[in-house]
């Protein structure tokens, strides 16, 4: 049964924008989802009077973000198909002025529609994904740059990747950068760094930090590597990972076992947000030499933090990092090694990445996506 809970019915007279609000309500959000939340709460923060949202969920309403009594939210359940036989046939007959898809597929049926694409990272790495995800990938991308009237991508990394390999006419593509959740700050009390730091065990050695999803596309393994070529090279030192179990992650953990230094590599899932600032700001850097990144979120996170950050040179990440982090390819284990090794022997250039990422991190606000969002929104409408 469709279980639909209403706010207060918009006027006539405003111009109606649907949101697809499903992967906002998840109960962990990696990076789409967070971007998902982000977007739709600073949305709500700086419409006009007349501008109001109908947020379309599938469950967990209770993990929306607070929300002006104007914006209605729509719950309407169904367990499986829900984008093509709840959302897109409930917003069609409603007639927004626009649909708003910020990390999903556009429905089969669906009013004129704007989609966020984050990233294409399955063409440029396809072994870092299973081939049933790679097919699902490519389908579903090729049927949102066809179906929308404008997209919207987090990096011009994205875009150019959108028009060279679908085509895609570039004055159909606006660049809209993730932003910066207020979470994301040095912690006032370094008591928050040490407890958090015992909870999880890692208070014997420095260590380096990674967050994101557990998967190929992260280069954990080389990680890894490196992490062992650091310790050979007489280096005591922990590498910390932090997030989900993703596909093909079981040879990632193995490769530790593999190497014998499951002593010194930390799996330990899933962290709410609320924790996220003091374990980065605990540790001696963060490391994230992605494989393909549509923007990178977790970086400019760390940066926030006053964490040096090491990454990569390909795809988005130099352009999100600009000259704030140290760069590698991440396809070069041994530098990566190399740059782990100056982090720790270097506390000048620490010191120096510290100061830029915090001030690199300002330039990246949630409402200044959200006003380009709806610049956008408000010109298909």
């Amino acid at each position: 049964m469709t279980n639909v809970a209403l706010c207060m019915l918009p006027q006539s007279s405003m111009k109606i924008i649907d949101i697809d609000a499903s992967r906002v309500t998840m109960k962990q959000r990696t990076g789409t989802e967070r971007y998902s939340y982000e977007v739709i709460a600073a949305l709500d923060r700086i419409a006009p009077a007349d501008v109001s949202f109908r947020l379309y969920t599938n469950g967990g309403c209770e993990r929306l973000p607070p929300l002006r009594p104007r914006t209605t939210v729509r719950d309407i359940r169904l367990p499986r198909l829900w984008t093509h036989l709840r959302l897109g046939p409930t917003s069609w007959l409603a007639r927004p002025d626009v649909l708003f898809v910020p990390a999903h597929v556009i429905p089969l049926i669906h009013p004129p529609t704007v989609v966020t694409i984050h990233d294409v990272g399955f063409r440029v790495f396809p072994e870092a994904h299973t081939a049933r995800r790679r097919l699902e990938l490519e389908l579903t991308t090729r049927w949102n740059v066809r179906a929308a009237r404008h997209v919207l991508t987090v990096s011009q990394a994205t875009k150019h990747d959108l028009v060279t390999w679908y085509g895609v006419d570039p004055g159909r593509i606006t660049v809209t950068y993730h932003g910066l959740s207020e979470t994301f700050r040095p912690p006032a009390d370094s008591h928050l760094i040490s407890d958090v730091q015992a909870r999880y065990g890692l208070q014997q050695r420095p260590y380096l930090i990674y967050i994101g999803t557990v998967q190929p596309r992260k280069n954990l393994t080389r990680v890894i590597e490196a992490l062992a070529i650091t310790l050979a090279a007489g280096y005591e030192i922990d590498l910390v990972i932090v997030g989900k179990r993703g596909w093909l992650s079981a040879p990632i953990e193995r490769r530790a076992q593999e190497l014998g230094i499951t002593h010194y590599v930390h799996f330990i899932g899933y962290v709410a947000d609320s924790e996220l600032p003091a374990l980065l700001a605990g540790a001696l850097c963060f490391i994230f030499p992605s494989l393909y990144e549509g923007f990178g979120m977790p970086v400019i996170e760390a940066m926030a933090c006053g964490t040096p950050v090491i990454t990569s040179t390909s795809s988005s990440l130099p352009e999100v990092a600009g000259e704030a982090a140290l760069l590698v390819d991440p396809l070069d284990t041994n530098a990566i090694a190399a740059a782990i090794m100056q982090m720790i022997d270097n506390a000048t250039l620490r010191e120096t990445l510290r100061q830029r990422g915090l001030a690199r991190a300002r330039l990246f606000t949630w409402e200044a996506c959200a006003r380009q969002t709806l610049e956008v929104l408000l010109t298909v409408s």
